[in-house]
């Protein structure tokens, strides 16, 4: 049997083929990982900058407030979540007519964020529902409004089992 002497050409063609393979994977891997970005917290941290000293301002005002608001997640066995949020003035009256939304963040991937819709199910007491919720650890994101403006915000890690 006759075998084929290796020419120049021939390793010339391989060494070509091996680095357009190295190079095709790593622009296709680096593509993918531009297009997810799922770890990150805002989408541009210049816009998240501009609105920086408005945040804390409307930390201070929420605090000069001294209002309760407690939460209470649960998730059933189904996957449904069920967000009752509880909410009293400084002298511990309940609030009515504030219109409060919850939204449940994964830490590690924001295409997993859900919304829940909250209702005023009592004087002080909103309630919403969400389905499809994984077990893990989700940040609770609690956001009140009066008027159109928002007078509360709580973030809180929670574990959901």
């Amino acid at each position: 049997m006759a075998t084929k002497p290796l020419t120049g050409t021939k390793v010339f063609l391989m060494l070509v083929a091996f680095f357009g393979l190295v190079i095709g994977v790593n622009v296709t891997m680096m593509k993918l990982a531009i297009a997810t970005l799922p770890g990150t917290d805002v989408d541009s941290p210049y816009a998240a900058g501009l609105t920086y000293d408005r945040e804390i301002s409307a930390a201070q005002d929420q605090a000069a407030r001294n209002w309760k608001v407690n939460a209470h997640i649960e998730r059933r066995a189904d996957g449904a979540a069920t967000l009752q949020v509880e909410a009293r003035d400084a002298s511990g009256q309940p609030m009515s007519g504030l219109k409060f939304g919850g939204r449940l963040e994964r830490p590690t991937d924001k295409r997993a964020d859900l919304q829940v819709e909250l209702s005023e199910a009592g004087i002080g007491i909103y309630r919403g529902n969400a389905a499809s919720v994984a077990p893990g650890q989700w940040d609770l994101v609690i956001e009140g409004e009066a008027r159109g403006t928002r007078v509360f915000m709580s973030r809180n890690r929670v574990i959901l089992n």
